[in-house]
């Protein structure tokens, strides 16, 4: 008989600093989005450790007594993965290493296995598999050697190479090979982007997690996967959607996230070009996050880093299903009214009054106000439409049906 195997998640903790940068409530913020990027991944948050320090240590992270009372708690509990909130240099992890003796990650290292583990397609693989090999490459000292695949034959002996130079010349070469297979896929992505023709494009962005391709399979009334974890899309999506009498082009990309990797950045260009020639974007926000001004400054940073900051935009503030607010009873005089206080009305008359009408309020799951979405959406798509097409040549005539 075939013995039924239990599936247990990998126990880990998770290490963060409080600097002079990043008070504790962002450090708390921050590790909170590390556990949820630890569940995504498959592993169970089971301990948190902070420490207060100016700078991180440059070599150690945090300091020798934290990271002793760090390595007692894991031998205690037998845990034998630690992952740290900020990138590690090679030098941190090498010492690290040597003091807990234990699989040591860092926040680069989890996003980069999410997107591993989430690429579908050859061209998403070829693009994470890029990025681990640059993440990689400053960081072979405890990899396996591999001298059998030195070459060898007339002309070739010399005084020979270490084991870290011949991992690293093996690295540099699959990195130069996978940048050559990407600029052939590039080419092909563009040939695909010209063969759409003159439709106007639209262009789902936002932070990881707030419900992109959800909106999406409402609006193109497709079937985009979407979980509730993080980095769920990782292939761009396109779909041909009508509204009305006007056709336009509706692309699901991948979401960003705060301290996002420079390595996936560089190796999603061409994902992110997307983006870049977008006529209109839809950026969709996570109304029920605490900190959901803060994404958004996380996605309009980025937008800005790729030359795409000042498109016309609408902002989709998504899952007001799931919003909540704090209340003041009517005879506390001493709680201060604050953000958490505020009620959607109340959020829209602050700087969101000073988007006009680029400004909605949905729920893409119990499919609220989409109507007053697609109106919106079929305007701004009409406004591009009739200046690429002035003599009107839409599909057909538009009616209004007989109720």
């Amino acid at each position: 008989m075939i013995e039924e195997k239990k599936v247990t998640s990998e126990k880990v903790v998770l290490i963060g600093v409080i600097t002079q940068h990043q008070d504790e409530g962002q450090s708390n913020e921050y590790l909170d989005e590390l556990e949820f990027l630890t569940l995504t991944a498959g592993g169970k948050s089971v301990k948190r450790f902070t420490q207060k320090l100016e700078t991180p240590n440059p070599k150690t992270f945090i300091g020798a007594g934290k990271l002793d009372t760090v390595k007692s708690y894991m031998d205690a509990n037998n845990i034998e993965t630690a992952i740290f909130d900020d990138e590690l240099s090679s030098s941190q992890l090498r010492n690290i290493e040597k003091v807990l003796d234990c699989k040591v990650l860092d926040r680069t290292n989890l996003i980069l296995d999410i997107f591993a583990r989430r690429a579908q397609t050859s061209y998403a693989r070829t693009q994470v598999e890029l990025a681990q090999c640059q993440y990689l490459l400053p960081r072979l000292t405890r990899l396996w050697t591999h001298l059998e695949r030195q070459k060898g034959g007339i002309g070739m002996r010399g005084p020979g190479e270490t084991e870290i130079e011949t991992d690293r010349r093996i690295i540099r070469d699959k990195i130069t090979l996978l940048k050559k297979k990407l600029k052939i896929i590039d080419k092909q992505m563009a040939v695909q982007r010209k063969n759409r023709g003159k439709m106007v494009r639209v262009a789902l962005v936002g932070y990881t997690n707030v419900g992109k391709s959800t909106l999406m399979n409402v609006v193109s009334k497709s079937n985009v996967f979407a979980e509730n974890k993080l980095f769920a899309t990782l292939d761009t999506t396109v779909r041909k959607v009508v509204i009305k009498n006007i056709p336009f082009l509706l692309t699901d990309t991948v979401g960003f996230i705060r301290k996002l990797p420079t390595q996936l950045v560089e190796s999603f260009k061409s994902t992110l070009d997307e983006v870049r020639e977008a006529d209109l974007l839809l950026h969709v926000v996570d109304i029920s996050h605490p900190n959901f001004e803060d994404h958004i400054a996380s996605v309009n940073k980025i937008l800005g880093e790729i030359k795409s900051a000042d498109k016309p935009t609408i902002m989709v503030f998504n899952k007001i299903d799931d919003y909540q607010h704090q209340t003041i009873d009517e005879d506390d005089l001493v709680t201060e009214k604050t953000k958490e206080h505020y009620t959607l009305a109340e959020w829209e008359k602050t700087w969101m009054n000073k988007l006009e009408n680029n400004c909605l309020f949905i729920s893409a799951l119990n499919k609220e106000n989409l109507e007053e979405f697609r109106a919106k959406v079929f305007e701004d798509v009409k406004k591009i439409h009739i200046t690429r097409f002035p003599y009107n040549d839409f599909l057909y005539e538009e009616y209004v049906e007989e109720k």
